[in-house]
């Protein structure tokens, strides 16, 4: 039989129920038996049965349609060309910035294992601007998106407050550091911190550092202050800091501040993979052995960590699980199953490697 030519009567023939459970599964009633909704799911998946999509919207007044976006924090006209719409420029260079990062990568995989199954599909949506930040919200006030994921890389981004004014669905990677009545997943970042400083000393490095996140962003802080409880705990009472922006020039750049004022340090934490990823490659044009010399601990667990010279010991983050909780969490509020704002926290782990 050809695909186009199934009905719901093939599938609840194979699956071995009424016509009416597989449309109350295919359009996510709750009232169904988890046992009898994993039955119907594999009727469909062998049968290859494909849901009319305009049809299905119909009944369920959903598009089956989840907007993810990637938001900064420009103001008004950053980014305008003529007549108010965002400057190409100024998104392409936002965009190339972003997606160099492997995080963002993830974030995409993470979230499209979730909706896959589920026939549900994202459109990419980069909001650098007040303009794109408006297109964003008329596509979900048009029906044209079920809700919204957000990835926000700047801490004054106000695209999650809009949303909730604007009352549409919506959830966050990492908590918003402004507050806001809004579902997000997160990682416990202090406790990856805490991590990265008690593997360093036992490892026997006592000289410590930090290159440091974004400090107005939680994530930043939070690493930082984990690190340095746990340092304080051992007896340390002063760590030297220097700040980058989590990209690998931003990395070097930091690592050169640092060991301009503290040429012996033996060991560095740094919070994320791109710019520790700088940090040996400056090491390594300065002569410096890592870990003989310096032993270097990153932070996310990427790609990089691997193809970085040695290859990291890191703190993970479980990116892609998080981000398909992410899409979870928003198909239940579509769905009215959670109607309160929710956190997911995640546990980071330790990966050692060959810097440390």
């Amino acid at each position: 039989m050809e695909r186009q030519s199934l009905t719901l009567e093939d599938v609840a023939r194979e699956a071995g129920v009424s016509r009416a459970t597989v449309s109350r599964v295919i359009n996510g009633v709750r009232n169904v038996d988890p046992a009898i909704r994993d039955v119907v799911r594999e009727a469909i998946e062998r049968t290859g049965y494909a849901p009319n999509r305009a049809a299905r919207s119909l009944v369920t007044r959903r598009t089956e349609t989840i907007a993810l976006v990637i938001s900064g924090a420009g103001e008004e006209g950053d980014g305008e060309g003529d007549e108010g719409r965002p400057g190409d420029g100024v998104q392409n260079a936002f965009a190339a910035r972003v997606f160099a990062d492997p995080f963002f990568g993830r974030v995409i995989s993470g979230v499209v294992g979730f909706l896959r199954p589920r026939s549900m599909h994202p459109v990419l949506m980069v909001a650098e601007s007040a303009a794109a930040r408006k297109q964003v919200t008329e596509f979900l006030r048009q029906g044209s998106a079920d809700g919204a994921l957000v990835v926000s890389t700047h801490a004054e981004d106000p695209l999650p407050a809009q949303l909730v004014a604007e009352g549409l669905p919506a959830v966050c990677f990492a908590r918003p550091a402004l507050p806001v009545p809004i579902s997000y997943v997160d990682l416990a970042h202090r406790e990856g911190g805490r991590l990265a400083a008690e593997h360093l000393l036992a490892r026997g490095r006592r000289r410590l550092a930090t290159v440091t996140g974004p400090l107005d962003l939680p994530a930043g802080q939070e690493r930082l202050a984990g690190f340095r409880e746990a340092l304080e705990r051992a007896g340390t009472a002063y760590v030297p800091i220097a700040e980058g922006a989590f990209t690998r020039e931003s990395g070097a750049a930091a690592m050169a501040e640092l060991l301009a004022a503290h040429p012996d340090l033996d060991g560095v934490f740094v919070a994320n993979d791109l710019m520790a990823q700088g940090v040996c490659e400056l090491l390594r044009e300065r002569g410096g052995q890592v870990p003989q010399e310096v032993a270097v601990v990153g932070f996310d667990d990427s790609s990089v960590a691997l193809t970085c010279r040695p290859p990291l010991t890191t703190v993970r983050q479980p990116v892609e699980e998080m981000a398909a909780a992410m899409a979870r969490l928003l198909h239940d509020h579509v769905r009215g199953a959670r109607t309160e704002p929710t956190s997911l926290i995640f546990e980071p782990e330790l990966v050692v490697r060959d810097s440390t």
